[in-house]
């Protein structure tokens, strides 16, 4: 199957069935999402995966009771750094001088000039970047999922406040973004499962400066 008809095959799935989904499915999405491209390679976010049903049952109604949550195999939460420190950057370029076999050092230049940028920004500027990062691999755990033929439901419908209480985030100095919910349709009380795919067409869905 090609990538176009993944996604072709994939909706925000409104009802799943409580199948399980098997780990592997569940560990090759979570590494498209490791894979995908951040800002200067920062990364700048984590994926907390839940599985314990009691959990998901407190988390249920900070996201407004949506029944995915429950009857989800797994949540994939994409969390945030809620802000760049010197720390944090200095052990990204670190890490990347390492496994490269660099002289230690060598992207001093570049790491100085990028975190001059951060400090002159707020903590809520950079939560904001790492956020937008965070949606480069969320969109890349969506599409894993679909060429996996694994049921996905995307939702920025809950709390975040307290899904970062709950979860002890901020201790970990994170903040949620979204949430994945992933597992298997229940074709028979879904009922977006049948209706038709519709997205912007494409001759109103690119500009084109020729």
């Amino acid at each position: 199957m090609s990538l176009l008809q993944d996604l072709s095959w994939r909706y925000a799935t409104k009802k799943m069935n409580g199948t399980p989904v098997a780990q592997e499915k569940v560990d090759y999405i979570i590494e498209a999402a490791r894979m995908a491209p951040t800002s200067s390679g920062l990364q700048p976010f984590k994926i907390i995966q839940v599985s314990n049903p009691d959990l998901k049952a407190q988390i249920q109604p900070i996201a407004f009771g949506q029944t995915q949550i429950v009857d989800s195999s797994h949540l994939l939460i994409f969390a945030a750094y809620d802000e760049y420190t010197k720390e944090r950057v200095d052990a990204v370029f670190a890490q990347q001088e390492t496994e490269r076999e660099l002289p230690l050092g060598t992207s001093d230049d570049y790491k100085n000039t990028l975190f001059g940028m951060f400090a002159q920004q707020t903590k809520e500027q950079h939560f904001a970047h790492a956020a937008r990062q965070a949606y480069i691999g969320f969109g890349m755990a969506i599409a894993a999922a679909a060429e996996q033929r694994v049921d996905a439901t995307p939702m920025e419908g809950f709390t975040n406040a307290q899904l970062d209480e709950l979860l002890g985030l901020d201790k970990l100095g994170l903040r949620s973004v979204t949430i994945l919910a992933l597992g298997y349709r229940d074709e028979s009380n879904d009922w977006l499962v049948n209706l038709k795919k519709v997205r912007t067409k494409p001759e109103d869905f690119v500009i084109n400066f020729n």
